[in-house]
């Protein structure tokens, strides 16, 4: 975990899936939901204060966290005065709140990530041709996309944790559309009410046409 002073009520954390899994926590409960993950905040807040000299005793705090694509995670932290006001993720380090953890290594091997509009997962599939990672369809032995209330749903099954470009596709994938928990409750669902769009290998369908498209 590194720190890095911006300015004397900034600071930037970078974390990497090293310390994810030293910390025990789940990269896609992470990204999803940092409400979740608000102990993880208060740690880094005391390793902050201890290391570079940044207290936020006193302070309302604002947390802006950024996943990037080489599969790093940054955090940026704003001390703030009571006079000004946060429309972000902001909490109080004299609280400790209690979570639940999860070992980074998912233990379902399913994963759902709901895109708002088809152009979205069209987007989403140019880009991974485009960016090293041309053979994601790898990742699962099977992908699905789904129509459910106007939204597409790309359901992975028997996700490969071995799979070499992992960390990149999970931070490539938060960019266009939105990790969904309790997959397997959902799947049944998308199963019931959805109506399929692409099955058996969607990914590896969507990177063999919608790659064409771009060159």
């Amino acid at each position: 975990m590194k720190f890095e002073k911006l300015s004397e009520n900034k600071i930037r954390i970078t974390l990497t899936m090293n310390d994810f899994k030293d910390k025990d926590i789940n990269f896609h409960d992470f990204m999803s939901n940092p409400l979740e993950t608000q102990d993880l905040f208060l740690d880094m807040l005391e390793e902050a204060k201890e290391k570079i000299g940044f207290n936020t005793n006193d302070y309302r705090v604002k947390i802006e966290a950024l996943a990037m694509i080489d599969g790093d995670f940054i955090v940026n932290v704003t001390r703030m005065s009571d006079a000004q006001t946060t429309t972000s993720t902001s909490c109080t380090p004299k609280k400790k709140f209690k979570v639940r953890r999860k070992s980074s290594t998912p233990k379902s091997n399913e994963a759902i990530y709901k895109f708002d509009t088809f152009d979205d997962y069209y987007v989403f599939s140019q880009y991974l041709s485009q960016n090293g990672l041309a053979n994601a369809h790898l990742i699962a032995k099977k992908a699905v996309v789904y129509l459910y209330k106007n939204a597409y749903y790309l359901v992975l099954e028997d996700v490969n944790p071995n799979y070499k470009g992992i960390l990149k596709f999970y931070s490539s994938v938060t960019e266009f559309g939105t990790y969904i928990s309790h997959s397997a409750l959902f799947t049944s669902k998308l199963q019931e009410c959805g109506t399929i769009v692409m099955k058996h290998n969607a990914l590896k369908t969507s990177l063999k046409h919608f790659a064409k498209a771009v060159k």
